[in-house]
């Protein structure tokens, strides 16, 4: 096997040192890594590994978690962790980690320096020990993570060679300044240089350890470093590595739905078609198409655990079962989880909340404690519906700008829920009722009440909102003419948006009504938002000026009497910015 790292064209490094980045470029996987500053992330991860029989332990915990406590530790500080994970377990993380948003909502995208920065971890246990991981892992999540940082071509295709006339043709490969490295046969070239020393290492393990894999990963990445196919104009075709990657998210998301999770595009199709639902004078709408697709993928999923019997905990992992000795370590490393926080309580429970919550929330409360009591399958049902909305919220929306948290989804989802009870249209009542039953959710899903609620907070408050500081601004003048160029440009930008039914999309542009009156912005930031909430600031506007803004001063509405406020609060606007 021959081997070197070449810096420039014809120039190779010392081969006593193959794999030297130059000094500039990324950490040696055997260099010490950054450590994660945290209160007790060290604390928590000596807890975790003193546990007895922890290499037992954690080819058992469900991916997720494993992820959480990786999140919490700091993935440069999990070497020992990881190296007991397993292939299976990995990968399943890799779709928690390995992807990401550029904002709340948007489509996720492969991050490539994620994971090189996992492949220095991996290497950490020993490039042997890494390159049994990849080699237990998928082909095609290997090839797209190793072709973000390398391109791959043939040696003898680029190297020099005499043709039978005698004449020396030059095809060596003009790489630049950039990293290069012969490896089994093959040219590899930095596309970029952080973890370029792990990856060559591990590719090195790879070769010797596992070659018919290696050639598989070298293959796959060599058809992705090709220049691509010449641009005719008569076609847009994505190209080789746009559509290898395309056909990684895809697969990604049918294996996240199949989890229970939606996905961002999903999710905000969802919402945006709730926002268009008109429930005065129109018949009940057929359910949900998006949601009825993920319930019946979420139960072939039940149906195809049930058949195979598999304990939910070993999903990912090629675990053998668990013993009872085993079984009580993995409670303690669960103790150990939740008493430092990494495993978040449940969500609160509609049933009998705390008494903050319970007056807001008193609708759904009263219909879920009456299935409760008479339907523990439709109990059941309901509470998937609730996780699926919180999962559509974390995935397609944003509040104030930034994701949810997994607990502020759960009590937004029930928010919407009931202000859609309470705005329930009559005429989609049985017949024979007057009024909505106790037991209306027994026949009726919360998808369908959570549309009406998320329609009412849209079009009552959200463009309520904006339509009317659209017209305040129409009218407000101010002597400070710099302040006035501010209101002329948040009219126009607020009008335009308004227009495309996205007034939140103009919400940049309200800090100059902080420079006038900062609870009236903070105010106007929480109504005119892409999940409207109400800001402190609304509360206290008719008691006493508020000095103070704390931005998550906030409550989520869930009853119309909170919708009254957000009218009063616009109506005594004009005045307020005249002041």
């Amino acid at each position: 096997m021959s081997e070197s790292v070449r810096r420039t064209r014809g120039q190779r490094a010392d081969p006593t040192q193959p794999h030297t980045p130059r000094p500039d470029s990324a950490r040696r996987p055997d260099d010490k890594l950054a450590r994660r500053e945290g209160p007790d992330s060290s604390h928590l991860l000596d807890r975790i590994l003193n546990t007895p029989r922890i290499e037992r332990v954690i080819p058992r915990l469900p991916p997720a978690l494993l992820h959480r406590v990786i999140r919490a530790c700091g993935l440069e500080d999990c070497g020992d962790l990881v190296a007991l994970a397993t292939p299976g377990q990995l990968e399943r993380v890799f779709d928690l980690d390995l992807w990401g948003t550029v904002r709340p909502g948007s489509d996720e995208q492969f991050d490539a320096g994620r994971f090189g920065v996992w492949l220095e971890v991996l290497a950490q246990s020993g490039p042997a020990a890494a390159a049994q991981k990849l080699a237990g892992m998928d082909l095609d999540l290997v090839v797209a993570g190793l072709a973000q940082h390398l391109l791959v071509y043939d040696l003898a295709a680029v190297t020099p060679y005499e043709t039978s006339d005698g004449e020396l043709v030059d095809a060596s490969l003009d790489v630049g300044d950039r990293l290069a490295a012969d490896l089994g046969g093959y040219v590899l070239v930095a596309r970029r240089e952080d973890s370029w020393g792990a990856i060559v290492e591990l590719l090195a393990a790879l070769d010797a350890e596992y070659p018919d894999f290696f050639h598989k990963v070298m293959g796959g990445c060599r058809a992705l470093s090709d220049s691509g196919r010449e641009i005719d104009g008569l076609d847009e075709l994505l190209s080789e590595g746009e559509q290898f990657m395309f056909d990684l998210a895809a697969d990604r998301e049918r294996r996240r739905e199949m989890q229970g999770y939606a996905t961002p595009a999903q999710a905000r199709a969802f919402l945006e078609m709730s926002r268009g639902l008109r429930p005065a004078g129109q018949p009940a709408p057929p359910a949900n198409p998006l949601a009825r697709a993920y319930f019946r993928a979420i139960d072939e999923r039940e149906e195809a655990d049930n058949q195979s019997e598999s304990l939910p905990w070993e999903a990912g992992s090629e675990a053998s079962p668990v013993s009872g000795d085993a079984s009580e370590d993995v409670a303690k490393v669960f103790d150990v989880l939740l008493k430092a926080g990494v495993i978040e309580q449940q969500p609160r429970a509609l049933l009998g909340g705390s008494e903050g919550h319970a007056p807001r929330l008193g609708r759904i409360d009263t219909c879920m404690r009456f299935v409760f009591e008479r339907d523990e399958a439709v109990y059941s049902r309901r509470n998937e519906e609730l996780a699926y909305l919180a999962n559509t919220l974390m995935a397609g929306c944003a509040i104030g700008g930034r994701p949810f948290t997994a607990q502020e989804a759960s009590d937004a989802a029930a928010a919407v829920c009931n202000l859609g009870l309470e705005n329930w249209p009559p005429h989609w009542l049985a017949a024979d009722a007057n009024a909505q039953p106790g037991s209306f959710l027994l026949h009726h899903d919360l998808v369908g009440v959570f549309q009406v609620g998320w329609a009412v907070l849209y079009q009552e408050v959200c463009l309520y909102a904006a339509e009317q500081l659209v017209g305040v601004l129409s009218h407000v003048r101010c002597d400070d003419r710099e302040t006035q160029t501010g209101l002329d440009a948040l009219h126009i930008r607020m009008e335009k948006c308004l227009k495309a039914g996205a007034p939140w999309r103009a919400c940049g542009a309200l800090d100059v009504i902080a420079t006038l009156d900062t609870p009236v912005w903070a105010a106007l930031l929480a109504l005119i938002d892409e999940f409207p909430v109400l800001h402190a600031c609304v509360c206290a506007f008719k008691d006493s000026r508020t000095l103070s803004v704390n931005a998550s001063d906030f409550e989520f509405i869930s009853e119309n009497s909170q919708v009254v406020s957000v009218r009063d609060f616009m109506r005594l606007l004009p005045e307020t910015l005249r002041r």
